[in-house]
């Protein structure tokens, strides 16, 4: 299955590293967004949950295209894969729809009903957007999800389906006419959702943030890995190019270009950029950041501790995530991936 074995990715490279930003990032913009504490607006501020899930994208597209050349066989693949993602993503939606008999505004009776039932069928399907609420949890806070940050999850499963189909078009007509290909036709159907979401309709905001809209960023992660070598040769102008482009974006009609730009900045600090430690000596917690932040955050704010003390609860907040994610990369992530996984091999 590996055609493109002459792609080298540096071993002392950055991609731990950049997980964790990102996923940190999302959670440090969630603390304000859901607490509305204005002592934490400044996190919102001067970082962006936004940026942050699009370069998550973009990595994802680097590093799953490089699974799957490197992949023995479809299986192998998609076992990879499913290792990977599942066994926490399985975790934490259970754990959060059993402890919520603990933290619900209605009775245990009332909470263990058909609409418990149909939160955990649909989330453990990843269609978090049929049944992101339980019975009563978190009926009190601004935002009533259980753990709104789960969407992107559905689209990186349909990412991984999506590579092997991709790659096949590709040997079959050629790489960049499909790369090509898909990245118009990505953008094609962000323009349209735009223009038809300045009817102020939120359904539009929602088509946005699915597949087709966020393809682009996956794209230009795997345009950037199969040209990795190319990339290490031009470095230096593509990059102060791309910043130049993401500086005047909203000055100049290069919005198109905006999803290529922050691919480079972002592979270059993955690949290019010194490599600046074994992020990953102790563990890989991004992921358990990601997935596990928005709940904690919800329990929070449910019982008012943001609105007694911002700084109490934030830190509190931060202790118990990153508790979590410890315990939930050693005790359950860790367990299903092989010997050989890359993240396994980081953590020795």
């Amino acid at each position: 299955m590996n055609i493109n074995s002459n792609v080298t990715v540096p071993v002392g490279n950055n991609f731990d590293l950049l997980r964790v930003l990102f996923a940190g990032v999302v959670f440090l913009v969630h603390a304000y967004v859901l607490s509305g504490s204005l002592m934490l607006r400044p996190l919102a501020v001067f970082l962006s949950s936004e940026i942050a899930v699009k370069s998550f994208f973009v990595l994802s597209g680097f590093l799953i295209f490089m699974s799957y050349e490197n992949s023995s066989s479809l299986g192998s693949y998609f076992s990879k894969r499913a290792r990977r993602i599942y066994p926490a993503y399985f975790t934490v939606v259970m754990l959060c729809a059993m402890l919520g008999a603990f933290f619900t505004q209605v009775s245990v009776a009332d909470y263990f009903s058909v609409a418990w039932l149909k939160y955990i069928f649909a989330n453990l399907l990843f269609l978090n957007f049929i049944n992101p609420d339980l019975p009563g949890l978190f009926s009190t806070t601004p935002m009533n999800a259980v753990n709104g940050a789960l969407w992107t999850l559905k689209i990186e499963v349909m990412f991984y389906l999506c590579v092997p189909l991709f790659v096949f078009w590709m040997r079959k007509f050629g790489r960049w006419q499909v790369l090509i290909g898909l990245y118009a036709a990505s953008l094609c159907y962000r323009v349209l959702v735009e223009a038809w979401g300045a009817t102020g309709s939120l359904i539009y905001q929602e088509l946005l943030r699915q597949l087709p809209g966020q393809l682009v960023y996956f794209i230009v992660g795997a345009a950037l890995y199969y040209n990795l070598d190319r990339f290490r040769l031009h470095w230096r102008w593509l990059l102060g190019l791309a910043i130049l482009i993401l500086l005047v974006r909203h000055q100049l009609p290069v919005s198109w270009l905006e999803p290529m730009a922050l691919g480079v900045v972002v592979i270059y600090a993955a690949c290019i950029f010194p490599w600046l430690g074994n992020v990953g000596k102790y563990g890989d917690f991004s992921y358990g950041i990601y997935i596990v932040h928005f709940p904690i955050l919800q329990v929070l704010i449910q019982y008012g501790l943001f609105d007694r003390s911002p700084v109490i609860a934030f830190i509190t907040a931060t202790v118990i995530v990153l508790s979590i994610s410890y315990l939930s990369w050693h005790f359950v992530e860790k367990r299903f991936l092989r010997k050989s996984s890359h993240y396994v091999e980081v953590n020795k």
